[in-house]
């Protein structure tokens, strides 16, 4: 059986940071346990909204909970206004806003910004992978939450204040609106992102070293080339460098720029490229019939007939049939798990 060896830089960017392959270290960069991911409270089911109520959402509570362990977060309740409590809005400017009672006006500004400030150290040490926020919410909100004036009137639309410290503490983290989520685009990019996160943070907390980030560089090339092919091209650069900077640097600058390559939303196009690309290490193995096979697959998803699982399905089949290590080991093939049914629509 025909043995193919991973292509690409890989070999030249051992040559720069010197260092071998060693003991498979992108494959021991997987988690058995679930991933911890924070949540608004309200979204799982409990009671916490201003009026006793709660909104649970069913493909958060039913699907992604087979994979995520919830942080559950209620800023206003954990900051004890109660409940049920009198709903609260933001007033006042997009720079300064301030949180305050529809009726009473009590003003809760800045009990909620020192709780903001707190909760979100707090809640960076405990390995979050990803945040999920109620939208609409004058404290959760990620976007577009109405600032009023006087007359009740929206006069500007910001953040909520607890996302807004939040956001501020990690501005890498993968954290989406449960409003959003059912955008399918939304909820695949921000899905490949958390899983994603997760293995960037095994590499960095668990024995980094330069030729480690060159394994879980070069299995992640694909996945990255189907969100940004300039944003690839700057990750290969910088680990083509990895000697000029100290492991601190190096960690912080990587973990930056790969996770603003992944929130960079792939597109048909972008897929169907990185199938064909896959499709060149199959040529020379496939027969006529299956290579014609493979082309019309890939061809009916560039043109929205099929879901990217059909043609990714019979790249897999090839790649373990051949035993096509330079496909075999990218992260683009399973990026996630396949319960979830990412890739299984149109």
């Amino acid at each position: 059986m025909l043995v193919i060896k991973g292509q690409g830089n890989l070999g030249k960017y051992r040559e720069v940071v010197g260092e071998s392959q060693g003991d498979g270290a992108f494959m021991d960069l997987q988690s058995e346990s679930k991933i911890h991911v924070g949540i608004s409270s309200c979204l799982v089911g409990e009671k916490v909204r201003w009026n006793g109520e709660h909104k649970k959402n069913v493909y958060i509570d039913e699907v992604l909970s087979q994979f995520f362990e919830w942080v559950h977060v209620c800023p206003e309740m954990e900051l004890g206004m109660g409940v049920p409590r009198e709903a609260v809005h933001l007033t006042g400017s997009i720079e300064f806003p301030r949180m305050v009672g529809k009726q009473t006006k009590t003003d809760w500004t800045d009990r909620m910004l020192s709780f903001s400030r707190s909760r979100s150290k707090e809640l960076c040490s405990l390995n979050l992978c990803g945040f999920i926020f109620k939208n609409s919410s004058p404290s959760c909100g990620m976007k577009g939450i109405k600032i009023v004036s006087d007359k009740d009137r929206p006069r500007a639309f910001g953040r909520g204040l607890f996302a807004n410290e939040f956001i501020k503490h990690n501005p890498i983290l993968p954290m989406e609106e449960e409003g959003r989520l059912r955008d399918s685009r939304i909820r695949e990019n921000f899905i490949v992102r958390v899983f994603s996160f997760q293995r960037l943070q095994l590499l960095m907390n668990s024995g980094f070293s330069r030729g480690r980030l060159v394994d879980f560089h070069t299995h992640h090339r694909l996945l990255l080339q189907a969100h940004s092919r300039k944003q690839y091209a700057a990750l290969d650069r910088l680990v083509a460098q990895a000697k000029q900077l100290s492991p601190t640097q190096l960690r912080r600058q990587y973990s930056a720029l790969f996770m603003q390559a992944l929130s960079i939303r792939t597109t048909v196009k972008k897929n169907a490229d990185v199938l064909q690309h896959m499709l060149r290490h199959l040529k020379k193995l496939l027969g006529k019939e299956d290579k014609l096979d493979l082309l019309q697959s890939i061809d009916d998803f560039h043109h929205g007939l099929v879901p990217l699982v059909v043609p990714l399905t019979l790249i897999k089949h090839y790649a373990h049939k051949f035993r096509v290590e330079s496909l075999m080991d990218q992260v683009y093939l399973n990026p996630h798990p396949k319960e979830l049914l990412i890739r299984n629509h149109v």
